[in-house]
């Protein structure tokens, strides 16, 4: 689960803009800006989902209101394309002043071609992905086709899009005026990955053949299936964020993850190294498994992992369950599956020396059982080796290593 944060910044025509940071469990390998479509917001679907999905895989995204739009403050008619990349370039340096670079553009629809316009003007960014994006910026006309004279004659008119109203002026008409991205998109320094839905009736796929083709290597294309052009089936979201993230790490990724610790020859043993890439993050390998471990976020750690004292929870949860389903096994009883439940706590008041470590420990049984049953079941779980490791004590002998 990411962690979502509220921020806000000021935007180019100086409004206040808000925002949502996605941040992952763990500290994050890079930093991305997600741009949403023409006169939605930050919470759409599609924008909200695939930055939570990013996030998840250790990508930290900011997702935010265009000015004049969802909750940013200012009036959308003094909008334009330009104003939206400036947007973008305004957003990237929030980030760099508060957190880090960002690395990654994802743009939506027009969002996908603002973040190709403003990809050359933020000097850290090493890839772009589009979702549905069109080719040139004036293909948002055929939103108001009807409404174009009026904007010609009167200087500006109100237009729905969505079910929404937004007024609409000529500036914003002389703005997207023969702006195409087919030179923008060559001169491209990113790594670009185009994705596409074949059956997308709003922007269609011949715009994402252009970009494509215009583009310079190193270029990819992801096809979105039978996506619809807001992506509003959550697994086509999360599709796309799923190939975005293992694509962005061959490019984006500022951090990467050390090479695992040798693991311990003996069985039952671990070993746990540092990674470097937060105050308490570290990797454990025991046997042929690795994971990572951490402290969380109200301790100066970014909850990249379980923390010790949950590990030990875990072990004996764990030890719990498999016993019981030995015994079971052992017994010819066909009982249904196990689970079993421990939460750690400390005695109040006790002193750090004292034994003051209660572990307590839930079992349960999905089907009803009688009173002997519950009994044998209590009675086996008090035998199981980790509960008697920790019930008699242990001895820790610690020497230097090599």
């Amino acid at each position: 689960m990411a962690k979502s944060k509220k921020v806000s910044f000021t935007g180019a025509l100086g409004e206040t803009l808000d925002a949502r940071l996605e941040l992952p469990l763990g500290p994050p390998r890079a930093y991305a800006i997600f741009a949403h479509c023409f006169s939605c917001s930050k919470n759409i679907l599609a924008a909200s989902r695939i930055s939570r999905a990013l996030a998840e895989r250790g990508i930290a995204v900011l997702r935010f209101d265009f000015t004049g739009l969802g909750a940013s403050q200012g009036d959308f008619a003094n909008t334009n394309f330009t104003s939206n990349v400036q947007d973008l370039i305004k957003a990237a340096d929030f980030l760099r002043d508060e957190y880090a670079p960002a690395t990654l553009l994802v743009g939506h629809s027009l969002g996908g071609a603002a973040v190709i316009a403003a990809a050359r003007q933020i000097g850290e960014i090493e890839a772009v992905a589009t979702l549905g994006a069109p080719a040139d910026a004036e293909h948002v006309k055929r939103h108001f086709t009807g409404k174009i004279e009026e904007i010609e004659e009167k200087g500006e008119a109100e237009v729905n899009v969505g079910g929404q109203t937004f007024r609409i002026r000529k500036q914003f008409l002389d703005d997207i005026a023969g702006r195409t991205l087919d030179d923008i998109v060559a001169g491209l320094d990113a790594a670009l990955l185009v994705a596409h839905s074949p059956r997308d009736e709003v922007v269609g796929i011949d715009n994402a053949t252009r970009l494509f083709v215009a583009a310079r290597h190193p270029k990819s294309f992801l096809s979105l299936d039978d996506a619809d052009h807001l992506l509003s089936e959550e697994e086509d979201a999360r599709h796309a964020a799923r190939v975005i993230a293992a694509w962005a790490e061959r490019y984006a990724f500022t951090t990467r993850l050390p090479d695992a610790p040798k693991a311990p020859r003996e069985t039952g043993s671990a070993m746990v190294k540092e990674t470097g890439l937060g105050r308490y993050h570290s990797q454990a390998v025991a046997g042929p498994h690795h994971f990572f471990v951490d402290e969380p976020r109200g301790v100066g750690g970014d909850d990249g992992g379980p923390n010790p004292y949950e590990l030990l929870s875990a072990a004996l949860a764990a030890c719990t369950t498999i016993t019981l389903r030995m015994y079971a096994n052992h017994k010819d009883w066909d009982c249904a599956a196990f689970s079993t439940e421990v939460i750690h706590e400390r005695e109040k008041g006790a002193k750090p020396n004292e034994g003051a470590d209660i572990f307590h420990r839930v079992i349960r049984v999905d089907e009803e059982l009688d009173e002997a049953q519950w009994e044998k079941i209590l009675e086996i779980a008090n035998k199981c080796p980790v509960h008697r490791t920790l019930e008699r004590g242990t001895t820790i002998k610690t020497c230097k290593g090599d």
